[in-house]
């Protein structure tokens, strides 16, 4: 197993001590009314990890940290890799959200709440060095003309270079986000970001907390070995087959120059004629 990283050194983009922290309902709307300029209040106690499927034929999603109040949605999500596919996965994420927003039966879409989708991550995914990145749909023809139908996604970068461009409680929660475990001098500025950093601090403090990430790490850690072990019985079964291929492809051209039918190859090499019909045109 590879090192584990110590709880105490987590920063609020590890996902489990973003979890830990975004359970506390209190914590969750600060963090939201900082994002997004405006009064948040929970109808209900924060999710983290929660499932969502379409269907068990399709895949399945695990959000972050889900939240609802009166008007609104939220999956909040912190990255802290760039898998070059955050916008399309973000839209998965939207349609799959979307489908559960419903009741079954329900014809009016206006009782639709709206959703925000919400990734924080260390990285630029747009180049333009901002703190944020806010989509809604508008019309290519005219920008002016938004389609206003209450989906939101927004992208924060904590590396943003325009602090001139949203409040001074961003900045300070994004750089809390990164840098969690380096207080500034003097402190934070935002009563709610110290707020924050107490809970943060409870949570390492727990004895019962650092058993429970000790044990989702093994888990994880236990999932990933056998998924490798898995991968590398497929390889294997695979190489072997294509080695089974390659012999009776030779054995089949063999034949063939010697002026055999195919009738002959498949009896002489006990397989159907189909196969070896089959595997002469993979020589052609």
């Amino acid at each position: 197993m590879e090192a584990m990283k110590s709880l105490k050194d987590l920063t609020l983009l590890d996902r489990f001590l973003f979890a830990e922290v975004m359970e506390d309902r209190k914590s969750l709307e600060a963090v939201l009314e900082i994002i997004l300029g405006r009064e948040v209040l929970l109808n209900c106690l924060p999710q983290t990890e929660k499932e969502k499927r379409q269907s068990p034929l399709y895949r399945n999603i695990r959000l972050d940290v889900w939240g609802e109040d009166e008007r609104s949605v939220f999956d909040l999500e912190v990255q802290k890799k760039n898998t070059r596919n955050l916008s399309r996965r973000s839209r998965f994420y939207q349609g799959l959200i979307d489908g559960k927003l419903l009741k079954p039966g329900e014809v009016d879409f206006d009782q639709m709440k709206d959703s925000y989708i919400i990734i924080i991550a260390p990285f630029d995914l747009f180049g333009e060095g901002r703190y944020r990145y806010t989509f809604r749909m508008r019309c290519d023809e005219n920008p002016k003309t938004a389609l206003e139908d209450g989906a939101v996604r927004i992208f924060l970068n904590t590396h943003g270079s325009n602090p001139e461009e949203v409040s001074p409680e961003l900045v300070e929660l994004l750089r809390f986000m990164e840098h969690t475990n380096d207080k500034p001098e003097g402190g934070y500025q935002s009563e709610r970001i110290r707020d924050l950093d107490r809970r943060i601090g409870k949570i390492k403090s727990s004895e019962e907390i650092g058993v429970k990430y000790m044990q989702e790490w093994e888990e994880r850690e236990l999932e990933k070995r056998e998924a490798h072990r898995e991968g590398r019985e497929i390889g294997k079964q695979e190489g072997v087959e294509i080695g089974k291929q390659e012999i009776l492809r030779s054995q089949i051209s063999k034949k063939l120059q010697k002026g055999k039918t195919v009738k002959e190859i498949a009896e002489e090499l006990e397989e159907t004629p189909e196969v070896v019909e089959r595997l002469i045109k993979e020589l052609k």
